[in-house]
């Protein structure tokens, strides 16, 4: 076997027997549509889950393949070979390996290669052959390839790699049905063919594997496409200097104003339709403390926060059009130039970026980012990016407390910009970390950006569906799990202690005596005990704050009858409105994202002192801020 990769163990969580029975790997590099693949051959069965031990991600689903028969996929992080130097690249090969406890070495692999780009995609190929396992090569984007003049000899593809090679088109649904042909094949024996060797000895580097696949392209009469010129000229726009970085602030300035106006009306349906349930369930059950932890404490505490579930659909909707697009790549390049200024490279912006959906995958993805200080420093920076948790709270406060007015026509309003820049200001935050670290303890040379530039592609609406179909089963299930047990623990807590068997006041309650005791020290910033309570559940996650004024509105009677937002017009001033917009902004308000820089930073010490900086940024912010409009 060729040794053009190192080996690594990472620990993983046992699965089920039927699971170890027949499982096959799908690995493939970026960009190159495995993720496309996975969701032509697994449909709606699948799960995302974190290999146990470290920080990578992958999906697991069940390939039917006719009558009763499934195999199990695993789909791999996206690598472009197997040099080590980043985690995802270790556990790649260590599942390939059968290194993982508790999982067995896959039966088979699906090599899935870009057919636009198989000179460089077969370096990979070089090594993933080197394991011996059954293997089906599939070149993706064969329709491009045909559209853009290029070609390639498959049959001759083939012999040179010793594996069977299939075209394919995943995004169409074209050249599926040879790979459940390959895998119905090895999902009937637990007997590994072994492929005849296909590698020299001598491949035992990378240079030598882009060697040998200059010579398979070679001999399989592989034409590269040429780039189109529509794609030629659209780069030359969205790369200028100044036109490029306007063009993406206007897009950004787009996303948000659709975040008011296109979500609104799906947005008024499901509040009115979790009023009218909660109305009727109560009328259905005898007055009582059932009746009052339903409808008072889950009812209004999960629903306040299952309203904004369109935004922020609405916001996975367009980073996934800007990403499948092949847009995001060019916004990575744009922003290295502002990445340089602050000591850090175009890699960290797509972490940065994916933190806006959450900052939890954003700092497991700066894994990738192979200079040491850079990785720490955008693992610091990344919890400022105004994550995907705190939209709620912003749409709450600023729909309660900002008129609606156009600033710019329909193209923005006022609402759309003060969510804006409340994003900006969190960027600004984490420039400013940024430059200080770099400049100090994390200072380092200049590092080299390079970026693999996808071509440009129209979006499917399957790939985009699954996209949000995975993020609204995440928001549900928080909102079903943290959201719910902290609804349940806030209506407890507001219910005792009893007197003649009644619930007391809520300030006189548990939770109204913990909210009076931490008073004193929000009050400068505006804010009274009922929001101290907020703040305090929000370390759970950064949306419950919402749901935790939902129960206790709701269990003063007034959420129901006059609405979350109209309930906090009366008990909250504008300063301070705008005052806890900037703490949510600045604060890390999230244990998760402790936890995760604990483990990426290797122990306590950096995490303990960014939650210590982001909470002293939360708290100054909001303190001007009052002081300010006060």
């Amino acid at each position: 076997m060729s040794d053009c990769h190192p080996g690594g163990t990472v620990a993983l969580a046992p699965e089920t027997a039927s699971a170890r029975s027949h499982l096959v790997a799908l690995i493939g590099p970026p960009n190159s549509g495995k993720s496309t693949l996975f969701n032509q051959l697994t449909g709606l069965r699948q799960k995302v889950a974190n290999f146990p031990g470290v920080t990578v991600e992958h999906h697991i689903g069940k390939a039917k393949l006719g009558g009763r028969r499934e195999v199990l996929l695993v789909d791999l992080p996206g690598v472009y070979s197997f040099n080590a130097r980043t985690e995802d690249e270790r556990v790649a090969l260590d599942v390939l390996q059968g290194g993982q406890p508790g999982l067995d070495k896959p039966e088979a692999v699906l090599l899935i290669l870009d057919s636009t780009n198989l000179g460089r995609h077969l370096v990979l190929a070089a090594q993933v052959l080197a394991l011996e396992l059954p293997t089906l090569v599939i070149l993706n984007m064969a329709d491009d390839l045909e559209a853009r003049g290029g070609k390639v000899d498959i049959g001759a593809l083939s012999r040179e790699l010793g594996a069977p090679v299939v075209l394919a088109s995943a995004s169409r649904g074209v050249g599926i049905e040879p790979v459940r042909e390959f895998l119905a094949q090895h999902s009937r024996t637990a007997e590994i063919p072994r492929l005849p060797p296909v590698l020299q000895p001598a491949l035992t580097s990378v240079p030598a594997c882009r060697k040998w696949s200059a010579e398979v392209t070679q001999k399989a009469g592989y034409r590269s496409p040429a780039p189109p010129e529509w794609s030629r000229k659209l780069d030359r726009v969205f790369l200028h200097p100044w036109l490029g970085p306007v063009i993406f602030g206007l897009v950004v300035i787009l996303v948000f104003q659709s975040i008011f106006t296109w979500a609104q009306p799906a947005m008024d349906w499901i509040e009115q339709a979790i009023v009218d349930s909660g109305a009727w369930m109560g009328a259905q059950l005898p007055e009582g403390l059932f009746r009052s932890l339903l409808t008072d404490g889950i009812w209004s505490g999960v629903g306040s926060v299952v309203v904004f579930l369109p935004q922020i659909l609405m916001l996975f909707l367009f980073l996934g059009v800007l990403e499948d697009s092949g847009y995001l790549a060019r916004a990575a390049v744009i922003a290295d130039r502002t990445m340089a200024r602050v000591g850090l490279q175009g890699k960290s912006f797509i972490p940065l970026l994916s933190a806006y959906a959450c900052a939890v995958p954003a700092i497991m993805a700066a894994r990738t980012i192979e200079n040491k200080r850079d990785r720490l420093a955008t693992v610091l920076i990344a919890p400022f990016m105004t994550c995907s948790a705190r939209l709620p709270v912003y749409t709450l406060l600023i729909a309660a407390f900002i008129p609606d007015r156009p600033l710019l026509g329909s193209f923005l309003g006022t609402r759309a910009a003060a969510m804006l820049s409340l994003y900006g200001v969190g960027f600004l935050a984490a420039v400013i970390t940024a430059k200080l670290l770099k400049s100090t303890v994390l200072r380092s040379g200049p590092s080299t950006f390079l970026l693999e530039m996808p071509p440009y592609r129209w979006p499917t609406a399957r790939s985009l569906a699954f996209r949000l179909l995975d993020r609204a089963k995440v928001f549900l299930k928080r909102a079903g799990t943290v959201i719910l047990a902290v609804s349940v623990l806030l209506w407890v807590l507001a219910s005792v202690p009893m007197t003649g068997g009644r619930p007391p006041a809520i300030a006189d309650s548990v939770i109204g005596q913990i909210g009076h005791a931490i008073e004193p020290v929000i009050q400068p910033l505006g804010f009274n005990w009922k929001i101290g309570i907020g703040l305090i559940t929000s370390l759970a996650a950064r949306e419950v704050i919402v749901g935790t004024l939902g129960t206790i509105y709701g269990m003063e009677g007034t959420a129901q009858s006059e609405g979350l937002q109209k309930a906090l017009q009366q008990d909250l001033s504008f300063a301070g409105a705008m005052a806890l917009l900037v703490f949510f902004a600045f604060a890390m308000q999230c244990m998760s994202t402790v936890a995760i820089v604990r483990r990426e930073a290797g122990g306590w010490r950096w995490a303990a002192a960014q939650f210590a900086y982001m909470t002293a940024w939360a708290y100054a912010g909001a303190w001007i801020t009052y002081t300010v409009l006060s």
